[in-house]
């Protein structure tokens, strides 16, 4: 049983990665889906960096002890979450530029 609810907090977490980075367009599906596949573009090299740091340092307080990669993802995706809502509050605010 916790092996199913495992996997499916792991992909629950990948889909609201995904859905934090959503950048909606009215009425234009492509344009939704360029300007998603540009906000991950975007912010994937920082939040791998991080993700990578934050590692890092988890395994040298283990005692160099090897991270599973499923625990990696799942990091990279909480980052992920808070960087997309971030620069989703900054692009709804009026600081950024909002697609159209």
């Amino acid at each position: 049983m916790s092996e199913l609810k495992e996997k499916v907090t792991f992909y629950l977490s990948a889909a609201l990665y995904l859905l934090f980075n959503l950048r909606p367009v009215p009425g234009n599906l492509l344009a939704t889906m360029r300007e998603t596949g540009l906000q991950i573009l975007y912010t994937a090299p920082y939040v791998a960096g991080f993700t990578v740091f934050i590692v890092a340092l988890l395994q040298y307080a283990a005692g160099n002890k090897k991270m599973p990669w499923d625990r990696r993802l799942r990091i990279f995706f909480a980052l992920g979450i808070m960087s997309g809502l971030v620069y989703a509050i900054y692009e709804y605010a009026g600081q950024g530029v909002v697609p159209k």
